[in-house]
């Protein structure tokens, strides 16, 4: 009976794996086989109760909250080559392209970082890292130096103006909308470290969500969420642009304040779009955006490089509403010179994460 049970664990198991070749998922080629016997024999090594954990993470896609799956430290041999169990078990439920060289980051909720003997083979424990200073996937906004341009600054009552601006020789952080400080405790000192403005197009929906636990979600649907959802702070939609966004969002993201800055990590099936001060280049006249895949993560705001940018920025040379705490995050949708939408105000759903760091 319980080696049935188990039998019926790893089956279900391996029918949720993901292949790179969509077009006949039933044919296992020679190397499917190969990571088929590495896997079960790996699967051999977990008692009942963990197989039914990562068949709870696997099935629910990382929706369901679990705990870690341990498997002894040490690689597995496949074929030729030597893998660790919590890259096969990403490789196979997760990212089957990635190499073994790929950097991973652990969630918060991953609790056995500590454990010298043991790996967490949970593949929704992990995600791909970003360099924050990666070309790839970035978007830059140049800066007309040569005319006027302009922005959308808005109000606290949630309705926006085009104002223009006459560019300065540096490039300037502005922030797209105006401060909302009044609406949080304070801005410096405070026991939040974030407070998180949701907005659809021009229009700000809700109040402003203050985060004191060291992680947030923020999600559209979760089977058991916990966090900010955007579904109960959403007016009906106008637009069918703001629904079909909504739709994408799914399980959103996860910002988490940890020791080196502050991180997202894309949990939803559809790219997120970035702009913070600390992504930017502070000798470059542009403003980047950077584009984070479905199950990556980025350090969106590193406190050592704030600081430095804080001692070297001339405030003479900057023009226009600034915030070096102020990060926009766009569900879907990006901007910049590739898109129709040359302003963050023009998505329509995104966030503004207001940063309550001690400066």
């Amino acid at each position: 009976m319980f080696r049935s049970k188990r039998n019926a664990l790893v089956k279900r198991l391996w029918k949720h794996r993901i292949t790179n070749n969509e077009t006949d998922s039933t044919t296992e080629t020679v190397e499917d086989l190969e990571i088929k016997s590495v896997a079960q024999s790996m699967l051999k090594r977990l008692d009942e109760k963990q197989l039914q954990l990562l068949v709870d993470s696997v099935e629910s896609k990382g929706g369901e909250t679990t705990d870690c799956v341990l498997l002894p430290v040490g690689d597995l041999k496949l074929g030729r080559r030597m893998v660790a169990p919590h890259i096969l078990c990403c490789q196979i439920w997760r990212w089957p392209g990635i190499s073994e060289n790929v950097e991973l980051k652990r969630l918060l909720c991953c609790s056995s970082i500590n454990d010298q003997t043991h790996i967490c083979c949970n593949p929704y424990h992990w995600n791909v890292q970003m360099s924050a200073h990666c070309r790839l996937d970035t978007e830059r906004v140049k800066i007309n130096t040569g005319n006027v341009f302009s922005y959308c600054l808005i109000n606290m009552n949630g309705k926006s103006t085009e104002t223009g601006l006459t560019p300065t020789a540096h490039r300037q952080y502005y922030s797209e909308v105006e401060d909302l400080s009044e609406d949080i405790p304070s801005r410096c000192g405070g026991p939040h470290w974030c407070s998180i403005a949701y907005w659809e197009l021009r229009q700000r929906v809700g109040r402003l969500f203050t985060v004191f636990n060291p992680s947030i979600s923020v999600f559209q649907n979760l089977p058991h969420g916990d966090g900010m959802s955007l579904e109960i702070l959403q007016n009906k939609p106008n637009l069918e642009s703001v629904k079909r966004t909504r739709e994408k969002i799914g399980f959103g993201i996860i910002l988490s304040k940890e020791a080196d800055g502050v991180w997202v990590y894309n949990r939803s099936s559809y790219p997120i779009f970035v702009n913070s001060p600390t992504l930017d280049d502070p000798e470059s006249r542009t403003l980047i955006v950077r584009k984070v895949l479905p199950g990556y993560s980025i350090k969106i705001y590193d406190f050592e490089l704030a600081k430095e940018l804080e001692l070297s920025r001339d405030p003479a040379l900057l023009d226009g509403p600034f915030d070096p705490c102020s990060i926009r995050i766009s569900f879907a949708k990006g901007w910049g010179p590739f898109y129709s939408r040359q302003f963050v105000t023009s998505c329509p759903c995104w966030l503004e994460i207001l940063l309550n760091i001690k400066r």
